[in-house]
């Protein structure tokens, strides 16, 4: 298998299904173009994907597009990985948080881009303070549903789409405990930032 990445300090999209594919264990070609860098950057996508987009996942013939269509590509290719949860219950919990950060968060995404070459103080506008608030609601909401260790108990999929949220908080300075945090939710935090599989992708930026 050959995943296309954009650049890794940025690309918070290619992240997630990295760190599906590296949790499976299994070999794959890693394809790194550059972002930022308008019709050249499509048009090196383009060579690999019909979305023009990072991430992409050749499989022989067959190429999937989008995070989350990847992932779930995954956890259906490879059940003995367990991507997803094994109850059904937390498996929906788990699919609902990825769902969310898939599709919301807009203020937080467009305030706080991933960078991991960065490290500043932000002055968080409103309407990201209110994303910040009920991402940390969310973390200490299935922490406790599930007792963790990770979001809905083993690591799942979820932790891989919020892992780069992790990455923002640390960026710019965003202490939980603002945010109603009683420990957990910045507990899971480090956590997330503490895993080989992310620390394999930081050192590899």
């Amino acid at each position: 298998m050959e995943l296309v990445i954009g650049t890794k300090k940025w690309s918070t999209w290619s992240l997630r299904p990295w760190l599906a594919l590296k949790r499976i264990g299994v070999p794959f070609k890693e394809i790194e173009v550059e972002l930022r860098r308008g019709d050249a950057t499509e048009a090196d996508i383009a060579k690999h994907s019909p979305s023009k987009l990072a991430p992409a996942l050749k499989d022989g013939d067959l190429v999937v597009w989008d995070s989350l269509a990847i992932c779930e590509y995954l956890a259906e290719k490879f059940p003995e990985a367990k991507l997803w949860p094994e109850d059904p219950e937390l498996r929906a919990l788990a699919r609902s948080a990825a769902a969310e950060m898939h599709s919301g968060f807009s203020s937080l995404r467009g305030e706080c881009p991933m960078d991991l070459g960065l490290i500043k103080h932000a002055d968080l506008s409103e309407a990201t303070q209110k994303d910040v608030r009920k991402i940390t609601e969310r973390w200490n909401q299935l922490l406790k549903r599930s007792g963790g260790p990770f979001l809905l108990g083993e690591w799942s999929i979820a932790d891989a789409f919020y892992t780069p949220v992790a990455t923002r908080f640390r960026t710019y300075g965003v202490h939980l405990s603002d945010y109603g945090d009683t420990g957990a939710a910045g507990a899971y935090c480090e956590r997330l930032l503490e895993t080989p599989e992310f620390l394999a992708w930081e050192a590899g930026a």
